[in-house]
């Protein structure tokens, strides 16, 4: 915008007709270009990316119709005062429509007092044109509460420090209706360097910010799914990064008599793309023994996927250092209730000695593990526990079981069975007794587990690991 004028300078010459016209007739071909490319990339609206792109289309379609109307405008002149009968009860839809996208104007004599609108301004602002235009003093009536104060900066700056109107607020019109109202303006001055009078122009953008907050929205949810993909990526790399990396049957110890089979199987969730907490982990210890452990830890995603592989390695870690199963998970609990992120997790942890077949366990509030013997099976009695992360220096206790050749134990963890207790699945899992029975690996006995309960609409991810005692 110019520096502010003076009053006895002269008005500027409209430019001529002609070249108004052919910038008309090049926003009107532009305006059909970009229309015919928003038709051609029209589709079914269920992509966040191809919704974004439409509502830029339509942004730039409302932008360059909102040209072509000020372009018309410059080419035709400011229109008079609207004829009463016209606004006084509103103006035909069609017509106050078209009307909104133009740019009204106003002068406010500050020496007469007087004030003078173009008919356009009357008609953003929802007023009679019968009525006299209102003055800088009265125009904050029709401003919304929030944006008086911005309103009446702007005009004091412009009055008294010569500055320029350059901003936006809300008008409400008497019907109610709220619209946003750009407004550009500066003084002008008389010949002692005095305010005169003070000129504006008004133009109602409210469908112009309709569309820059739908491109917003769009904007934000496409980032929202690369965000979520990329956290999902990372967190499932980190998962397979973490988990044992065998799918089928492993046979331990790798030196000397095999006296383990076991199997595993990680089944994802089927009604969320987030990945969850839970985890299997069988390990062979320097002293001959078997770490045999599942636990889940609460929540999805990166930081939970995360947390996952550090309790995961903190068992791994004390498991070789030959700490026994309640002292690891009484420091497991203390390493999660150190952790800056609150978070609650459950967990069995196992140490099987093959010379005596003596499974020494304890549990974190979770399910037990399951012994099948001979087609029959049962819950091994839990020892004390709490969820780790519930309390501070919680003390676990230990359990005992001596197992048999052939014995196969199951551990699980509790999204095994979607929408059931603790006590429903374990009676589900206790049904497969007989199949079990018949089953020569354990990694058959893994799949018969993913084949009854793989294809269940789970919300969470869920692990499995089956011991087969040789």
């Amino acid at each position: 915008m110019p520096s502010h004028l003076s009053a006895d300078r002269p008005a500027a010459e409209p430019p001529g007709r002609g070249s108004v016209d052919a910038l008309i007739s090049q926003t009107r071909r532009l305006k059909g270009d970009v229309d015919a490319v928003r038709r051609d990339a029209h589709g079914d609206g269920s992509d966040p990316q191809e919704r974004w792109q439409r509502a830029l289309y339509d942004l730039a379609l409302h932008q360059l119709t909102d040209i072509d109307a000020h372009l018309g405008q410059l080419r035709d002149g400011p229109s008079p005062a609207p004829k009463a009968t016209e606004t006084r009860a509103g103006a035909p839809a069609s017509r106050r429509g078209s009307l909104l996208s133009r740019v009204g104007s106003a002068e406010w004599n500050l020496l007469t007092d007087e004030a003078s609108w173009s008919g356009e301004l009357f008609q953003i602002l929802g007023r009679d044109p019968a009525a006299p235009p209102l003055s800088l003093d009265e125009l904050p009536a029709v401003v919304m509460d929030e944006d008086r104060t911005k309103l009446t900066t702007m005009v004091t700056d412009c009055l008294v420090d010569a500055k320029p109107i350059d901003g936006e607020f809300r008008i409400v019109r008497p019907d109610g209706e709220v619209r946003s109202v750009h407004m550009m303006g500066e003084p002008v001055l008389a010949a002692d360097g005095s305010t005169a009078s003070m000129w504006a122009v008004l133009r109602d953008v409210s469908e112009l910010r309709r569309s820059q907050r739908v491109v917003s929205e769009t904007r934000d949810s496409l980032q929202h799914q690369h965000r979520a993909q990329t956290e999902r990526r990372l967190a499932v790399e980190l998962q397979e990064a973490v988990l044992p990396p065998w799918r089928g049957t492993l046979r331990l110890p790798h030196d000397g008599p095999e006296t383990l089979d076991l199997a595993a199987r990680h089944l994802p969730s089927t009604s969320s793309d987030l990945i969850g907490g839970d985890w299997y982990d069988a390990l062979e210890l320097p002293d001959g023994q078997t770490l045999l452990s599942v636990g889940d830890l609460t929540g999805h995603g990166v930081a939970v996927t995360s947390g996952m592989a550090t309790l995961l390695g903190a068992v791994r870690g004390m498991a070789m250092a030959g700490t026994e199963p309640g002292q690891l998970m009484s420091w497991l609990n203390q390493l999660l209730d150190a952790t800056v992120q609150p978070a609650l997790g459950s967990a069995v942890c196992c140490r099987y000695r093959p010379e005596t077949r003596t499974l020494t366990w304890a549990q974190a509030g979770h399910p037990a593990p399951l012994l099948f013997r001979r087609g029959t099976g049962r819950r091994l009695g839990a020892p004390g526990g709490v969820l780790l992360g519930a309390t501070s220096n919680a003390s676990y206790e230990q359990a005992e079981e001596t197992l048999e050749p052939g014995d196969l134990l199951l551990l699980h963890t509790d999204g095994l069975v979607p929408g059931r207790t603790v006590t429903q699945t374990v009676n589900r899992l206790l049904d497969l007794a007989p199949r079990f029975g018949g089953a020569r690996t354990a990694q058959d006995c893994a799949r018969l587990v993913v084949e009854e309960f793989g294809a269940a609409e789970r919300e969470d991810d869920a692990c499995v690991l089956v011991a087969r005692v040789l």
